[in-house]
């Protein structure tokens, strides 16, 4: 549990999200202290719609702040007074990013740079930033822009001087009920005689919206600045999700989108000499020769050379039983969102 929340300020960019609204509920239930949070995005109805879900009456330390990543001049207003900041606007549906290449690196790069500037002349002492396992060696748009962020917010370490602050970053990989993900896809499906899946052997790392917060919430209070952290989590294969959805459903192959991998993954073999085994969680480290001075002061274990964490052979996968009880308990309830 992370002690430093309470008495503090939150910025939440892309807060009125799947894991925006996942956080602010476990943030706020765990630390009834914190003295503000405030849910930056630009779509004045999410907000609308979350503010019902979180009435002012109850939850007086929310603040509602419409504004756009890509305006730094916005960013250094909702930063003032701001102790933490957790960095979650996106655009993120590949095809869409295909299609609109610009559109996203303005909102994926350019608000990320934006969002280090306006940090660094503030008083944020912590950052984290939301990636995805589609930035480790990247085949579409959208995880080539969160590559890019990702190196902004770590080279962000080497520029903030005498300052406090620490910019880190978290990557997992798909979160189970987002939104636009396949299970709610699926589940919509149900029950009409067939599921379309794009490969029978495409497989996907997985992390439910608790276990994403937790990890944030983690990050928040062991980062040193300059981590990318990692989860150890297990895979799926898609056919075994539509199993688990709708056992009855034909599963018809209709190929792989634009952009989309059969096999995701988190850490490279390139990233093997940086990574270090901290037990619940890989960091890879910047490329400054730091690993044995942060494994002596972190208790953690350098990888094995040519170590590499790939869905599609990584130990740990879900049985189709394994899938079925999660999704009842994680998406089929609406926590997804």
């Amino acid at each position: 549990m992370t002690q430093g929340l309470n008495d503090k300020s939150i910025l939440l960019t892309g807060g009125t999200g799947s894991f925006g609204k996942a956080f602010v509920r476990r943030a706020l239930d765990l630390y009834p202290g914190i003295r503000r949070l405030v849910i930056f995005s630009r779509d004045e109805l999410k907000q609308f719609e979350m503010q019902q879900m979180f009435p002012s009456d109850r939850y007086p330390q929310l603040r509602f702040f419409i504004g756009d990543v890509r305006d730094e001049a916005r960013l250094r207003r909702a930063l003032e007074g701001v102790d933490i900041v957790i960095h979650a606007a996106a655009l993120k549906q590949v095809p869409a990013a295909e299609y609109n290449p610009f559109e996203c690196i303005k909102t994926n790069v350019l608000g990320a740079q934006n969002l280090i500037e306006a940090a660094l002349d503030s008083k944020v002492t912590r950052l984290v930033a939301l990636s995805t396992d589609k930035a480790a060696a990247p085949v579409n748009l959208y995880g080539a822009t969160k590559l890019c962020s990702d190196k902004l917010f770590i080279a962000a370490n080497n520029i903030r001087g005498s300052r406090d602050i620490r910019f880190s970053v978290v990557r997992y990989g798909n979160v189970m009920g987002s939104r636009g993900s396949v299970i709610p896809f699926f589940l919509a499906r149900k029950g009409q005689g067939s599921l379309p899946i794009t490969d029978h052997a495409m497989t996907r790392f997985n992390i439910s919206l608790d276990e994403g917060v937790d990890m944030v919430l983690w990050a928040i209070d062991n980062a040193e600045g300059g981590e990318i952290f990692v989860p150890k989590i297990p895979s799926y294969k898609i056919g075994d999700v539509a199993s688990a959805i709708d056992p009855d459903a034909s599963q018809d192959v209709v190929g792989i989108r634009p952009g989309e991998k059969i096999h995701e993954e988190m850490i490279t073999e390139s990233d093997s000499p940086n990574t270090v085994d901290l037990g619940e969680y890989y960091a890879i480290l910047p490329s400054s020769g730091a690993v044995e001075r942060y494994c002596a002061d972190r208790g953690a274990t350098p990888v094995e050379p040519g170590f590499a964490y790939n869905s599609g052979s990584n130990p740990d996968f879900l049985s189709v039983d394994q899938l079925r009880d999660l999704i009842d308990r994680h998406v089929a309830n609406g926590s997804g969102d």
